[in-house]
């Protein structure tokens, strides 16, 4: 436990970043998911819209540092490509 005023503070801080990257995480995950159902279904035009709609959110979390650059990058351009593999 926190014995200063500044370790106090920093705890604080801890617990309201945590918070805010744990809900910027999971909106990631809910748009790659969206993009995953429309390609279950077979429906590429809604992937494509749905890939269009990720794909800024997913951009968003790696700016913040919730995800890798890297990462963001892969799961992009692995959804892009599954999507134009649907002929």
């Amino acid at each position: 436990m926190a014995n200063h005023k500044s370790a106090e503070k920093r705890a604080r801080q801890t617990e309201r970043r945590t918070a805010v990257n744990t809900a910027r995480r999971s909106r990631v995950r809910g748009e790659i998911k969206k993009v995953q159902q429309a390609i279950t279904a077979g429906d590429k035009t809604a992937a494509a819209a749905a890939l269009r709609a990720a794909q800024p959110e997913i951009q968003r979390g790696a700016d913040k540092r919730v995800v890798t650059k890297a990462a963001a990058a892969r799961r992009i351009s692995r959804l892009s490509a599954r999507i134009k593999a649907m002929a």
